[in-house]
């Protein structure tokens, strides 16, 4: 009988176009082998060829690791984007602050003993006005 495992968590399946690849892989491969060949044949009569083909080496690596890095099930741009906005953008300190709820029950607690003591001394003075 023929088995085929399935994963449990189907969130984490991508769908798959040629060659066992995503939509994504095959866009970004395609963009890192335009980006290296047109800067080998580029370079290659000006420095030589292999110092052209270590330069389509390293211009063709942000394509390869846009298309293959992923953490937490988030792609390069939006890890490197999340860490951007980190390091660059938010403020190094930030402060722990707290809201103490019980300091705020007691203050609470004591407007309410104010309002009492004014309304039982209104109702007084209102009932010493009735007598005179």
């Amino acid at each position: 009988m023929p088995y085929v495992k399935m994963p449990k968590d189907l969130s984490k399946v991508k769908t798959k176009v040629a060659l066992n690849l995503t939509k994504r892989q095959l866009v970004c491969f395609g963009i890192a082998a335009a980006t290296a060949g047109t800067t080998f044949f580029l370079t290659k009569g000006l420095i030589g060829t292999s110092a052209a083909g270590m330069t389509m080496i390293v211009v063709a690596m942000p394509s390869f690791l846009a298309a293959m890095y992923e953490k937490n099930g988030q792609p390069f741009e939006k890890v490197l984007k999340n860490a951007l906005r980190t390091f660059l953008f938010r403020n190094k300190k930030r402060p722990y602050k707290t809201q103490n709820y019980y300091d705020l029950l007691g203050v609470q607690a004591d407007l309410d003993l104010e309002v009492q003591s004014i309304v039982k001394k209104q109702e007084a003075h209102k009932k010493t006005a009735k007598r005179n």
